[in-house]
Order: C-alpha cells, then sequence, then structure tokens
C-alpha cells in the first residue's frame, strides 16, 4: 500500500484568504492527503496568494524559489487573487505547475488527480466576468476563534484597487447557510466567529433556488439579527465594513446585543475629501466622523480600528498632514496603514503628481507611531477595569494571550484550563 500524499499550505494577505486555505486544506484531507507544516517536505506545496501590494507578489516568488531548493520534484500550485490577475506571469516562475484562478481553487482535489511534475505550468482561469458561484470557507486553528467568509467580490470600484479584478462582482451565501455553519462551528467547540468578505456590509446579493441570476435578497443587518440567536457561540466580530455601509441601525444593534463584540474596522483611507475623490470612496471624511462619533456616543468603550492609505497620487503634503490631523483628533483606537503601490490597469496610475517612494514610506513610519500611540491611550483608558477575555491555546514560553470584548490583548501566566474559556480579567 502506497503512503497518503502530503500537502502544505501557505496564506498571504486577509483574513479571507486564510478561511478560504483552510477550506483548501479540508478538501485535501478528505481526499487522502496528509497535512504539513510548510517549512517540511511535502509532495505538494499549495500558495494562495494576494495581489493587494507588491510585496505579495514578491513574496509569491520568494517561496516557490524556497520550495525548489527544498524539494524540487514537488508539485506546486498557486492559487488567488494574483493568480487571477496574472495567471501567464506566475505560471513563468520555475517550479509552478498549476495556477488555479479564482473559478477553479475550489476544484483542487480534480486538478490533482490529473497533474504531473512538468515542464511548463497548466493554467486553468477564466475571465473574472465568468465567475459566479459563491464558495462558503471558515479558518479553524486552535477552535477558539474562527474566520467565516460569508460574502465574496466588489461591485466598487475604487482607483487604487484590483480586487473586483481578482474576485469578481459582489455575491454572498444566504442567511439561512450562513446560521448553519455557525452552528456547525459551535458545536465543534469555536467560541468566536469573526465575519469576513470583501465588502462585508455589502451582504445579501445571492442565489435563490428556482430564480435566474443574481440579486439582493437579504441585507447585512438581517444576518447580524439571526446569528445573534445561534446558541453556542458566545461571541462575533464584524471583520471590516465600509463607512456608508456602516447604518445606525447596524450600531445600535451591537451596542445592544450580547454576542456582537464592541470593535469595529472602519476603512478610511485618507482624511483628506479631495484624495478621497481621486480614490473613488463613496463617501467623505464628514460621513466617516458621524459614524465614529455615533459608536462612541453609544459604546464609550468600543473599539475602532481604521485602514489607511499613505503616499497615494495626488498627496502633498497639506493633505497627508490633513489626514494626520483627523485621525489625532478621532476617538479611534489603532490603524492598519498601507503604503500605496502603483497596480497595473488601475485608473490611480493615470493620477499625478506620483509620490516618491521614500516619502510614502515617512508617512507610513508617522502614522504607524500614531497608531502606537493610539491603542497605547485606549489601553489606558481601562486599566483597573475588568473585561471579558478569551483565552487561546498557544503557549508562549509560559505564556498565553487573549482578547477582551473591546479587543486589548491581555498576556497571562498559561494555565491549559482557561484554554479556549472566558475569564473576567482586570487590565
Amino acid at each position: 500500500m502506497s503512503l497518503p500524499k502530503t500537502v502544505a499550505f501557505h496564506t498571504l494577505g486577509c483574513k479571507l484568504n486564510f478561511s478560504e486555505t483552510s477550506t483548501l486544506s479540508r478538501l485535501l484531507e478528505n481526499d487522502g492527503f496528509v497535512k504539513k507544516d510548510f517549512d517540511d517536505v511535502a509532495d505538494v506545496y499549495v500558495i494562495n496568494t494576494c495581489s493587494v501590494t507588491d510585496n505579495a507578489d514578491k513574496e509569491c516568488r520568494q517561496l516557490v524559489r524556497r520550495i525548489q531548493r527544498r524539494s524540487p520534484e514537488s508539485l506546486v500550485i498557486i492559487t488567488g487573487c494574483y493568480a487571477q490577475l496574472k495567471p501567464r506571469e506566475i505560471a513563468e516562475i520555475q517550479g509552478v505547475d498549476l495556477v488555479l484562478g479564482a473559478a477553479e481553487k475550489f476544484n483542487i482535489t480534480s486538478h490533482l488527480k490529473e497533474l504531473t511534475k512538468g515542464n511548463s505550468a497548466k493554467i486553468s482561469s477564466c475571465d473574472i466576468e465568468e465567475v459566479q458561484g459563491f464558495n462558503g470557507s471558515w479558518s479553524v486553528n486552535d477552535r477558539t476563534r474562527t474566520f467565516l467568509k460569508v460574502q465574496d467580490g466588489c461591485d466598487y470600484s475604487c482607483s487604487f484597487c484590483t480586487i473586483p479584478m481578482a474576485r469578481g462582482k459582489s455575491r454572498s451565501d444566504t442567511i439561512s447557510n450562513v446560521v448553519k455553519n455557525a452552528e456547525l462551528l459551535a458545536a465543534s467547540g469555536v467560541k468566536e466567529i469573526v465575519l469576513t468578505g470583501v465588502n462585508l456590509g455589502d451582504f445579501g446579493i445571492n442565489e435563490q433556488p428556482g430564480q435566474l441570476g443574481w440579486k439582493r435578497n437579504e441585507n447585512f443587518f438581517q444576518l447580524i439579527r439571526e446569528l445573534e440567536k445561534v446558541q453556542g457561540i458566545e461571541r462575533f466580530r464584524i471583520s471590516s465594513i465600509e463607512p456608508n455601509l456602516l447604518s445606525n441601525h447596524i450600531i445600535q444593534f451591537v451596542a445592544e446585543s450580547k454576542k456582537f463584540m464592541p470593535h469595529f474596522h472602519i476603512p478610511l483611507q485618507s482624511g483628506s475629501n479631495h484624495i478621497l475623490g481621486l480614490m473613488k470612496r463613496r463617501y467623505r471624511r464628514e460621513l466617516y466622523e458621524e459614524r465614529v462619533n455615533s459608536i462612541k456616543t453609544l459604546m464609550p468603550h468600543c473599539c475602532i480600528g481604521v485602514d489607511v492609505i499613505v503616499g497615494f497620487p495626488g498627496e502633498s503634503d497639506e493633505e497627508f498632514d490633513a489626514t494626520t490631523r483627523f485621525l489625532h483628533d478621532l476617538d479611534i483606537s489603532y490603524l492598519h496603514v498601507f503604503t500605496y503601490s502603483e497596480r497595473a490597469n488601475t485608473h490611480a496610475l493615470g493620477i499625478q503628481p506620483v509620490i516618491p517612494v521614500n516619502l510614502r514610506h515617512t508617512r507610513n513610519k508617522i502614522l504607524r507611531n500614531l497608531s502606537y500611540k493610539k491603542m497605547q491611550y485606549f489601553t489606558e483608558q481601562h486599566a483597573g477595569q475588568y473585561r471579558k477575555v478569551l483565552f487561546e491555546a498557544n503557549n508562549k514560553s509560559g505564556m498565553m494571550e487573549g482578547y477582551t470584548d473591546n479587543y486589548i490583548k491581555v498576556t497571562a501566566p498559561f494555565m491549559q484550563e482557561w484554554v479556549n474559556t472566558i475569564q473576567e480579567w482586570k487590565i
């Protein structure tokens, strides 16, 4: 009897990619593959790529080279956003055997049955307009927290973004399917579900039995109301939601909820209305400020994270300063700072002037420093309070970590009986 084949995975990019990688892993394990760590020797390596920045593209190439040095006879499969956007470019990387586009990634088991190590890579991809299906996914790490994909694709046309070209039109799971998945996760012992999607607030465009095509049948507010009823899940988080889709109904619901945590992540990208216009964002800073104020009025303890891009074409020193002041004055908790990088086939390529790369990095450092101070201040505001912490399984040199309901990271001496439990903890 031959030994079972082994497979190793590596994920680049967002939490949505992590949830999809976990699903690909389960598909292959159900087909008889044994999962290995990525740094081990395996028969098959699967790299799930991102293409939001140049670094993700470069990292993909570096990973393939590492595999070639370690195990040159292994099969290498590339999927994800980079694979959909530039399949031929990836196919030319020495060592790559198969490139799976957005429509084919979840057919990985059938592709592997026909794949042999060869001189040229096979491409299985299609035009993004042809990508129609929705594949529900979730990641399970230590069964404490899982990222549950409920929405995919995006109908927005932000001038810097390639995601609509990589993932297609906005489409969603149904509320009934999401609830079933949440119940399955609860039965497996998961305590916290993080809802993820490309444009999560646009949830509700799905395909109903007996109907042709995709249309809006449900909405995000309806989804979270139904999830509140799921038994066994003690916490839900909303991973990221556009400010124009974060309604007062949603904010009010979270404020009154026993299960949805007081934690929002709301992309801003720029504090300059002029730059927001160039980015083709669907709101202005005044609406963003209004949303933050609404949250803090109802939930003064709420943690608010912010995405921001620095070095976008046309961003003058004055406009960057306006963004910095805006973020400084807002009652937010932390920042995810992205340095703008040129992406092929985006409208932003035609915007002038182009900001020098060194200046982009300088601006990034300024906002990362601001983020550190913001999170420090937010944590200090809760000093002395008791808050509920969900502790995780990792034993790091005798210590364990967890997060409060409002996303303050806590470190405590490791106790096995606390793993995957919620404890009252003094900040």
